[in-house]
């Protein structure tokens, strides 16, 4: 996902994750029998609504510049917010219904006792992210992370990242100090050398760099992907007939818009980057030579093995207690994704 450099303050960062930490049961209650068997109703009925998460309007931006159909439903409000924890909360005040995110926040979801279902799969080979230094650092690789304080999202696809990261470099939890923070606040604690090393989505690492490199801050690229990008809403929707309707005539749309930011990477970086996000046409096609080519699998075999392993990661770490994930998957939308693409783009 696309990340915005915010500069926030590290207070405000740590209420945050405190008030995570602590979130109640929420929706775990939530009465999920029989949801998952229900077919899906072949049209959207009149009046149905969604709030959906379009953190920097990148899905409003998809579906203009590609001319997609109008959709049959009411968005009553495009929410620009992309944080896992953030959707989360979201989740809970019932402001939000339908979001974008990685493997992690389901996961970290579900430890917090709110019930939500993944519906829709985009698989990821290459990665999103690198890991930035502080300025004037002496770290050149992973294996210098031992001793060195690192910037971790436990709900967000930075953290796993990171997590996995430390794995395959044969360092345990022990070696390195995890500085709990949300991804919002990693470029502030990175500025201001309150921690070492930071995982940046590739999106932020130029203007980062272009900034601090003179400084002595350097990327440190990794071959860890993180393999889901994914669609997913509260078990509440999804027990709404027509909420869940509306649901499964969204997905389509969110296949093609990415389809078509890859097909035009032109288009997109004048209209995204350099218009919206204020960077240089080098830095956006620097930033577009690494996306990811959308893929769609009709069946989420690959998905659910992935997930299993992060939430085992997770649960090895004490960060979660260990669970099945295969809860996480409401099959009733498997397949949407896939045949609204290419075959090129289906998995």
């Amino acid at each position: 996902m696309h990340r915005r450099v915010f500069l926030t303050s590290l207070l405000g960062a740590s209420a945050a994750v405190a008030g995570l930490s602590g979130c109640a049961e929420g929706d775990a209650s939530a009465d999920t029998s029989g949801a998952a068997d229900k077919p899906l109703a072949d049209k959207v009925p009149a009046g149905t609504s969604l709030k959906i998460a379009s953190y920097q309007n990148v899905q409003q931006l998809q579906f203009r510049l590609a001319k997609l159909p109008r959709l049959p439903f009411t968005v009553s409000d495009w929410v620009n917010i992309g944080a896992g924890p953030d959707v989360i909360n979201a989740f809970r005040s019932k402001s939000l219904d339908l979001a974008n995110n990685a493997g992690i926040p389901p996961i970290q979801a579900h430890y917090q006792g709110f019930a939500a279902k993944i519906v829709a799969i985009d698989i990821t080979r290459k990665p999103n992210y690198l890991f930035a230094t502080k300025p004037g650092s002496d770290i050149r690789t992973v294996g210098d992370f031992r001793g060195r304080r690192l910037a971790f999202s436990q709900g967000q696809a930075q953290g796993v990242v990171l997590l996995r990261a430390l794995k395959r470099a044969g360092l345990e939890y022990g070696d390195v100090k995890l500085i709990p923070l949300t991804s919002n606040q990693f470029l502030t604690a990175l500025q201001a050398g309150q921690v070492d090393v930071a995982p940046l989505a590739n999106s932020q690492a130029p203007a980062y760099l272009k900034q601090y490199e003179a400084k002595g801050a350097r990327a440190i690229p990794t071959d860890v992907v993180d393999l889901l990008n994914l669609l997913w809403a509260p078990q509440s929707v999804l027990n709404d007939p027509a909420k869940a309707a509306a649901v499964a005539a969204y997905i389509p749309q969110w296949a093609q818009g990415q389809v078509w930011q890859y097909e035009h990477p032109d288009q997109w970086n004048e209209e995204f980057y350099v218009k919206t996000q204020n960077l240089t046409l080098q830095q956006a096609q620097g930033i577009t030579r690494l996306a990811n080519k959308p893929l769609f699998p009709p069946r989420w075999d690959e998905a659910i093995k992935w997930e299993q392993d992060t939430a085992d990661l997770l649960a090895e770490g004490g960060f979660v207690k260990k669970f099945d994930v295969s809860s996480l998957f409401d099959h009733r939308f498997e397949s949407i994704a896939a045949k609204a693409v290419p075959e090129e783009y289906r998995k």
